[in-house]
């Protein structure tokens, strides 16, 4: 195979959601956020593992999304969109019983106009200041919209990974201000939100990237594994160079594997002449450039020439290598290419 495999563990991310759900307040109900296509690893296999697993509540990006999500899940589960009712969505949204989370005045106005009586629900702005909407707004609308019975009032919290941040509790403090006495639904925490503990939890947790073993669910089981296939190896002898701009030189007799992944393959080039490939439990550094669809790879020190390297995995997380990168997990996630052959691991129900 001259491509990567990209081995998705269902199992895992149902009982991270299991455990998420357990560590949200009594009486409080667990969603899960699967927009970018489950955070780039599946949204069909992802959502109906989920759905298996306990969640009846969904979340996505755009409307588009809740499309795939309605047809992995079929009628029942509620699907909100978290880019609320935008221009050119109100068929969709009909047709497939979504529900928008509205984030402004103008999606207010068209979203009650254009489908009366369908199922919404209105993101606020608490402070990150990029959706949902602002207090003074709300409060001309609110008796309106109270009346009209959302079902969710929700905002979203900018630091929850910094659980010391003081923003976490002047966020809670907005939110209360804006929802307390609506006697409607409400929903504050994703992960990180979570972790914060039960104040921040309300009616309704949203988590999404401790679904899929990533920060700040430190406790989270791994999903991924991506192995990468050697295309070709060489020796190289002292003073030798590899790759483009000659960014390496060999500095002893070595032996370079040629593999099959670049930044095309969601690879950053920040990765080059840092990151580490394993075999098994043994390190190869990544030496030179990261191209278009290869690296390289020093694995001199291996007894035997490897058909695939691993690039995530148990010994190299998607965070770890997301610190190596200078990015964050999410992107390394979301950035998975197209190229790679996604297998599913899953035990039989």
């Amino acid at each position: 195979m001259a491509t990567g495999t990209l081995t998705i563990d269902l199992d895992a991310v149902a009982a991270n959601w299991r455990t998420l759900d357990r560590m949200s307040a009594g009486g409080v109900q667990t969603a899960a956020v699967v927009k970018a296509d489950a955070y780039g690893l599946g949204v069909t296999r992802v959502a109906r593992a989920l759905a298996r697993a306990g969640a009846r509540r969904f979340f996505v990006a755009a409307a588009e999304e809740g499309a795939a999500v309605r047809q992995a899940l079929g009628p029942g589960p509620q699907i909100a969109v978290l880019s609320g009712h935008m221009a050119g969505d109100t068929e969709m949204i009909h047709d497939l019983d979504l529900t928008p989370m509205l984030n402004s005045l103008d999606q207010i106005t068209r979203h009650l106009e254009s489908l009366p009586g369908h199922p919404f629900g209105v993101q606020l702005d608490t402070g990150m200041n990029r959706l949902g909407v602002e207090l003074l707004e709300w409060q001309a609308v609110a008796p309106i919209l109270v009346e009209a019975g959302p079902e969710l009032l929700m905002s979203h919290l900018a630091c929850a990974d910094e659980a010391d941040h003081p923003q976490n509790e002047a966020q809670l403090k907005a939110f209360h201000e804006m929802t307390d006495g609506t006697g409607l639904p409400r929903s504050l925490a994703a992960t990180g939100g979570i972790l914060l503990g039960p104040r921040y939890h309300f009616d309704l947790t949203r988590p999404g990237i401790g679904l899929y073993g990533g920060r700040p669910h430190d406790a989270a089981l791994p999903v991924v594994t991506l192995s990468l296939p050697v295309i070709q190896t060489r020796e190289v002898a002292p003073g030798e160079t590899v790759g483009y701009s000659c960014a390496w030189v060999a500095e002893r007799p070595s032996v370079i594997a040629t593999v099959a992944a670049g930044y095309a393959d969601g690879l950053p080039r920040t990765l080059s002449n840092r990151a580490q490939l394993w075999d098994g439990d043994t390190a190869c550094p990544l030496v030179g450039r990261v191209s278009m669809d290869m690296i390289t790879v020093d694995i001199t020190d291996l007894p035997e020439l490897p058909r695939s390297l691993d690039i995530l995995g148990p010994n190299q997380p998607v965070d770890v290598l997301a610190d190596i990168a200078g990015t964050i997990g999410y992107e390394l996630l979301t950035g998975l290419g197209a190229r790679y052959t996604r297998r599913y691991q899953e035990r039989p129900a």
